[in-house]
């Protein structure tokens, strides 16, 4: 049974983003998501005007007149939306928690892929695959990913997005449009990317909390790792460390930054303390300068 409170929280999440995809990004998302190609339809009798390109030569040898080959574009589309579930996920200093964001973004992403007519899928991973759900679309469907995004109590807490992306490859045999929603707390992990992004088309939603660069002058300030569960205190009135600790983090920041751009990967950057729908539209406005 799903208690009246999950129901709850997806209808809410439902209708918000369903607001933003009819006003918002409905069309921007089929604007750049083209369809795989042309798709051979039929044979019918050339008619003045027609590309004498698209003459089929044998059915107008065999019946004397000439006919044309007809081609309608292949519109479907296959999404999979990779989502980190580790412990670290359950962030956030703001409004809402990362893994809460992760489910909004991913609930834009899916309604605006179903309205074009598109199928989803959704693997959740920390440091093993927690759970897969083949690509379908339906309402239903969306709503049960939704769900499971937002109230997915997940086996294990770590995170190890290379062995998510080796699954991806091993089950996702056609090509299929990526969106990997962490923040990357990881290592050792780009290798993976590049090879996803050379046979599928990888976009990748780094959601940060301003709390994970910038700490705050509060004294001692005892912490948790959320993923290996050690506890450590810092002294947060050291300046010294305070700015140490920013510019470490900074450097891993644009160092990613770089590595993405250098591989050709997109990349959207979310931070808990900002509205998201920023930051996808631009996405949308790039990729749209980009292929026209």
């Amino acid at each position: 049974m799903i208690s009246k409170e999950v129901i709850k929280a997806v209808k809410r999440i439902e209708i918000k983003t369903g607001r933003l995809v009819n006003d918002i990004f409905a069309g921007r998302y089929e604007s750049v998501f083209k369809g795989r190609g042309m798709e051979f339809s039929e044979v019918r009798e050339y008619l003045p005007g027609d590309d004498i390109r698209s003459i089929d030569w044998n059915v107008t040898a065999r019946y004397g007149h000439p006919f044309v080959k007809k081609f309608t574009e292949e519109r479907e589309l296959t999404i999979i939306l990779l989502v980190d579930a580790s412990a670290s996920g359950h962030f956030g200093t703001i409004e809402k928690m990362k893994f809460e964001i992760a489910a909004e973004i991913s609930s834009v992403i899916a309604f605006s892929a179903l309205k074009n007519n598109d199928k989803v899928g959704l693997l959740i991973f920390t440091d093993e695959i927690e759970m897969f759900i083949p690509p379908k679309k339906s309402r239903t469907h969306i709503l049960r990913m939704v769900r499971e995004i937002l109230f997915f109590k997940p086996k294990k807490n770590k995170t190890n997005i290379s062995m998510a992306l080796k699954y991806l490859n091993d089950v996702a045999r056609k090509k299929a449009i990526v969106f990997l929603i962490s923040d990357f707390i990881d290592k050792n992990y780009e290798k993976d990317l590049r090879i996803i992004n050379k046979r599928h088309d990888l976009i990748t939603i780094k959601i940060t909390d301003p709390k994970e660069k910038y700490l705050p002058k509060v004294g001692l300030l005892d912490l948790q790792d959320m993923e290996n569960g050690e506890t450590f205190t810092l002294d947060t009135n050291d300046e010294v460390f305070r700015n140490a600790f920013f510019e470490y983090q900074s450097k891993r920041e644009k160092s990613l930054d770089e590595f993405f751009k250098k591989s050709g990967i997109d990349n959207i950057k979310i931070s808990t303390d900002k509205s998201y729908i920023e930051p996808l539209i631009a996405f949308f406005e790039r990729r749209s300068r980009r292929f026209r």
